[in-house]
């Protein structure tokens, strides 16, 4: 995985558990399976199954299909199935739409039906402390959130509940998660299972605008992207780059409670990606470019060879009198 990502996005195989700054991470969600052709220089035999990009070191001579093999692309459409097997169609009202990794694996891997008709499983919404918003519906348990509250924070209190079919993400007996850290759950959380209450339906993520702020913070680095509706800082995460993996992991003080622009100093405009939805609106004066769509259209333009006779359109007399 990591050796796919250095080369560029392109090539690097989708990734749904798999978070680089977790140690342990990966090898829950099958999204980034790949066929090994040939296994190193020294063995170049080919591996029987397909392995997961995330957990499989690299090793010199090794040949990765990833883009190119028919079983990989075909194997993805059946994770993506099963990934959506529980879950809802909330992304009209889920605050995640819009930066969902879920979103864009399916859109690239996914079938427009499905071969379910068995009931999905549902559970409540749950408060996991004042801030933090659990919506079990919508869990792929990847497992992320419990590596995260596990590596740093002081004690983790929930964690994977039951087996199989029934596995959830619960705390222990209803207990809070009310470590300075724990808000980091929600920006490694790849889909909306688990959401900031403080910005819970304030606002869909393509209107906001995103800047890089800093502060003085004893507890972390006070490096973060505050998100800008009008005036309004609607909300505070951490920093991530181009994988949608947190740069450094914030306290909860910097991200529910500093929500004014007093309280930062303003670096500029975060960098977005120029196909994400979040990037809708957000370019300058000086990057618009009006005669575009004119000189694509000359450039496209084909004349007709049409030589019907089109006197009559000239020719009141030949037109139909009106009844």
């Amino acid at each position: 995985m990591q050796a796919a990502r250095m080369i560029g996005p392109d090539v690097a195989p989708p990734a749904m558990c798999y978070y680089e700054p977790l140690k342990g991470s990966g090898g829950k969600c099958r999204a980034c399976l790949v066929k090994v052709t040939a296994g190193s220089e020294k063995d170049p035999r080919p591996m029987p199954k397909l392995v997961p990009a995330c957990i499989t070191a690299v090793q010199d001579g090794m040949i990765v299909e990833n883009t190119v093999n028919e079983q990989v692309l075909e194997t993805r459409k059946g994770i993506v199935e099963f990934l959506l097997l529980n879950h809802p169609l909330d992304c009209p009202v889920c605050d995640q739409a819009g930066e969902c990794h879920l979103q864009d694996f399916s859109f690239e891997h996914g079938v427009s039906s499905t071969r379910t008709i068995e009931d999905r499983n549902t559970f409540e919404p749950v408060d996991l402390g004042d801030n933090i918003k659990l919506n079990m519906n919508r869990c792929i348990l990847c497992y992320r959130c419990v590596y995260t509250a596990d590596q740093i924070t002081d004690g983790r209190v929930h964690g994977v509940m039951h087996r199989g079919d029934h596995a959830e993400i619960s705390t222990y007996i209803e207990k809070a998660i009310d470590n300075d850290f724990s808000g980091n759950v929600i920006d490694v959380c790849p889909v909306g299972a688990l959401t900031d209450k403080t910005y819970r339906f304030k606002s869909r993520v393509w209107f906001s605008k995103p800047m890089d702020a800093h502060c003085e913070c004893e507890k972390c680095s006070g490096n973060v992207t505050l998100w800008y509706r009008g005036d309004e800082v609607i909300r505070v995460t951490g920093r991530k780059n181009e994988w949608g993996e947190l740069k450094e992991f914030i306290c909860n003080t910097c991200r529910f409670d500093r929500k004014k622009t007093s309280d930062w100093v303003i670096e500029g405009p975060t960098n977005v990606a120029r196909h994400s939805v979040i990037s809708a609106n957000k370019y300058g004066a000086n990057l618009i470019r009006p005669a575009f769509p004119i000189a694509q259209a000359a450039r496209d333009f084909k004349q007709i060879d049409d030589d019907r006779d089109r006197s009559f359109l000239t020719n009141p007399a030949s037109l139909p009198a009106k009844k």
